[in-house]
């Protein structure tokens, strides 16, 4: 393989271990600053300011982490509690952003891990099973299930890497075979779907009886937004989760009830918007829908373009470029397998040249060279796969976290090959309008039932079956025989001037401003 491919992730510390973390921290400390940020969170959540909880939860403990928890946890739970009248609810989602922090800081214990995972399941039990009175901002609700999706897939890859386990961890691994079980992991996310009746508040919403995505999702009758909000969040994150399994369809199915060509509540959160958009273009690419890909991360790569100032100072800033580059990547995939540039507008095309103009050339030879940028271009921009069967404890524990992830690549790579065989064709059927079979047939050195095979394969790789059960074409050149001849009908790209005129208005504004500020002497 051209690219090593390994997971961004701190060596967990043993069990066992000292923490790095306990050095010098005393949890029962609360800090003035801290113990002000809780009371003060406290109480908005309890008056339902959505604006100034969303300001604590943005800014202040981000703050307040930077300031005084670098390198160490917050204060536990147990030593807060009081300042919030040992209030359950607010204890969990506490604890929650307490782990968050450990993850995103740190580097978590076995034990942590599966303590994560039981604060999880408390939290989400009282969620769905008890009147859970309060609206939290969407970024939060978000948060929710982004981390609780990503501790599922760090504990997987944490798993997996059986070769330098400790005796304690694997006694700890056996007593907690539970803890993030995909199963379960599934389960939670499917549960806050349906008891959401998120689904048919989105029908009602088609109807205009609903106005869940006019009000962004919050509750302006003094009800609560969390459990609609979450089964909304929720099949993005199963969307998610299918794709780091590998089972694309199924993902895509449980994002239908989302109209993804509209604004939605997805949009308003730019993790959620980016997250929805990744997947969903990756799903489609390993589909083979790579004219819905294309166009999905033509539409998101423009979007970050126009807006990714407007998010440098947010924590997510970082993630949001990693993405943004993952999907410049996912995109010259795309246009190397389904050269369909009018798809493409103008800003990104050009992007996308600038970073990968030179690759994408030679992506097109199909040759070993050209394997191993598809292999370094897909290892690069894929999600992490996970295995998520628990570990054979038996002598000798080998590392399997790297397998799910090969066997992606493997499948990849066993369509790229098969592209190779068409190019000939595409290339031929490019220059002629009819040909007769036997000419073509000649032209490519086979006999004329082999032509009609490749010609087959050409017609069923360039068509694929969409979320509906109909069938679409991917290919920017069609053809059909009649007696022994190919007509070959080549899709003209309707014209668009209005993107064009509007570059040129606001290059001529521009000049127009520079030369106001010009002082005649």
């Amino acid at each position: 393989m051209a690219t090593s491919y390994d997971y961004e992730e701190a060596p967990a510390a043993a069990y066992d271990e000292p923490r790095r973390q306990d050095i010098g921290y005393d949890p029962n400390f609360v800090p003035d600053s801290v113990k002000s940020f809780v009371v003060h969170l406290y109480r908005h959540i309890r008056e339902k300011n959505v604006y100034e909880i969303h300001q604590m939860y943005e800014i202040s403990f981000q703050t307040v982490s930077d300031r005084l928890f670098k390198d160490t946890p917050w204060p536990s739970v147990d030593a807060v509690a009081d300042f919030v009248d040992n209030d359950q609810v607010f204890c969990l989602l506490y604890r929650e952003m307490w782990f968050r922090h450990l993850y995103a800081r740190l580097s978590p214990t076995l034990k942590q891990r599966i303590d994560s995972w039981d604060n999880y399941c408390s939290l989400f039990h009282v969620v769905l099973h008890r009147v859970v009175n309060m609206q939290l901002p969407n970024q939060w609700l978000w948060d929710l299930v982004d981390e609780f999706v990503y501790q599922f897939q760090s504990f997987c890859q944490y798993r997996a890497k059986m070769k330098n386990k400790t005796e304690q961890e694997i006694a700890l691994l056996r007593q907690y075979d539970q803890a993030w079980n995909v199963y379960g992991v599934l389960n939670y996310l499917q549960a806050f779907v349906e008891k959401s009746n998120i689904i048919q508040i989105l029908e009602q919403e088609k109807e205009g009886v609903d106005q869940f995505t006019a009000n962004d999702g919050y509750d302006y009758s003094g009800g609560s937004n969390v459990l609609k909000v979450l089964g909304y969040f929720s099949m993005v994150g199963l969307l998610r989760v299918h794709c780091l399994l590998g089972d694309y369809q199924t993902g895509l199915k449980c994002l239908l009830p989302i109209d993804i060509s509209q604004q939605g509540v997805y949009t308003v959160v730019m993790g959620s918007y980016i997250a929805t958009m990744y997947h969903y273009g990756f799903a489609n690419l390993m589909l083979r829908r790579y004219v819905e890909a294309i166009r999905e991360f033509n539409k998101m790569l423009l979007y970050i373009y126009k807006t990714k100032q407007y998010h440098q100072k947010s924590p997510q800033y970082e993630q949001i470029l990693k993405k943004n580059e993952q999907m410049y990547a996912l995109l010259a995939i795309c246009l190397s397998l389904c050269p369909q540039v009018q798809l493409v507008d103008e800003t990104v095309n050009s992007q996308l040249r600038e970073k990968y103009g030179e690759k994408m050339a030679r992506m097109q030879r199909y040759d070993d060279e050209a394997f191993a940028i598809y292999d370094e271009l897909f290892s690069y921009a894929c999600p992490k796969f996970i295995t998520p069967s628990s570990p054979s404890f038996e002598e000798p524990l080998v590392n399997y976290n790297q397998d799910a992830y090969r066997l992606q690549l493997k499948l990849f790579l066993y369509e790229v090959k098969q592209q190779q065989l068409l190019s000939g064709v595409r290339t031929f059927l490019k220059v002629y309008s009819t040909i007769s079979l036997g000419k073509l047939a000649n032209y490519m050195e086979v006999d004329e039932p082999t032509l009609r095979t490749i010609l087959l394969t050409y017609k069923h790789k360039t068509h694929a079956v969409d979320s509906e059960g109909k069938i679409i074409s991917n290919a920017d050149v069609n053809f059909y025989i009649d007696n022994d001849m190919i007509h070959v009908v080549e899709s003209k790209p309707v014209k668009q001037y209005g993107d064009y005129f509007l570059r040129q208005i606001v290059k001529l504004e521009g000049v127009i401003n520079d030369m106001d500020r010009i002082k005649l002497v």
